[in-house]
């Protein structure tokens, strides 16, 4: 659905992104992940058309991007990282404005946007959209995105600023209109991107750092270690004498770096032989917070 082969972009003497090839596949969802400034945005504005590449190209649908004279508008929806809409008009003024600047039909129209309002959880709110919450305008935006049924759906950071339920919502929708469309989200909350992509990449220093499955992304990984909880104080400085190496994560807490798991049966041997019975003691599986923060500190 999505291919950039060989992009480049530079503002002055910064070069943003250098070299850059990403493909995303139909009716997936795809986790563009990156620091605050790493060019998640400047990237995604030139698939859009709005910012020119330097070098490279871009394709839609199998069609060419190109700046200033863009096919492919048609075939994307874009809900930005803060959209912007007209305050004294309900939802369904606003998607119907939208509508009519695209020259949907009115059977089209008469058809998308109830649908649309009631995807977003927005069919009953007919008050002005002045008086929304960050998350309704974060829905509403989705539902503006999606009239026409775009074959790609770009979403900039669709759930930041908002609170836990408004973060849940949001993921829901994208998750849901999968079926319909294919997604490329950017985002620098690990969770989200773990809870409903299909595939992830990282943005660093310009370059695609890593990109695939969850699964094929942490199966390379190697793991965390374990950590260590204990019932007592006492507990915890006599096993720090007996196996030192952890770190404080917490009061009563020691967690081992990764290894083998040899490791971690010589921890167990020594609580057993000591007579020292944790609270709890487990191993951490491999994490994509740990492995973002290898990609960025390398």
């Amino acid at each position: 659905m999505l291919r950039l082969n060989h992009i480049s972009k530079r503002f002055g003497n910064h070069e943003i992104i250098k070299d850059l090839n990403l493909h995303v596949k139909e009716h997936s969802i795809y986790g563009f992940l990156g620091q605050n400034g790493a060019g998640k945005t400047t990237t995604m504005k030139m698939i859009l058309g709005l910012y020119p590449a330097d070098s490279g190209e871009i394709f839609v649908y199998d069609t060419p991007v190109t700046y200033g004279e863009n096919q492919t508008s048609r075939y994307i929806g874009y809900l930005p990282d803060v959209p912007e809409f007209y305050g004294f008009m309900t939802p369904a003024e606003y998607l119907t404005l939208c509508a009519d600047i695209v020259c949907m039909s009115d059977t089209d129209k008469a058809k998308q946007i109830p649908e649309l309002l009631e995807l977003t959880g927005l069919s009953g709110a007919d008050k002005r959209i002045h008086g929304f919450s960050r998350g309704m305008k974060q829905r509403l935006g989705i539902a503006q995105a999606l009239l026409g049924t775009p074959k790609l759906l770009i979403c900039d950071e669709p759930t930041s600023a908002l609170d836990p339920v408004g973060r849940k919502e949001i993921l829901d929708i994208l998750h849901t209109v999968k079926e319909k469309t294919t997604i490329i989200f950017s985002t620098h909350i690990l969770s989200d991107a773990e809870r409903i992509c299909d595939e992830i990449g990282v943005l660093h220093d310009g370059t695609l750092a890593c990109s695939g499955t969850m699964d094929e992304l942490l199966g390379h990984h190697p793991d965390n270690g374990f950590f260590i909880e204990f019932g007592t104080p006492s507990d915890l400085e006599k096993f720090c004498t007996f196996y030192p190496g952890g770190s404080r994560t917490g009061k009563m807490t020691l967690q081992y770096p990764g290894g083998e798991n040899k490791d971690l049966l010589a921890a167990l041997s020594l609580l057993t032989r000591h007579s020292i019975v944790p609270k709890r003691i487990e191993q951490c599986e491999p994490s994509l917070e740990a492995l973002f923060m290898e990609v960025i500190d390398k």
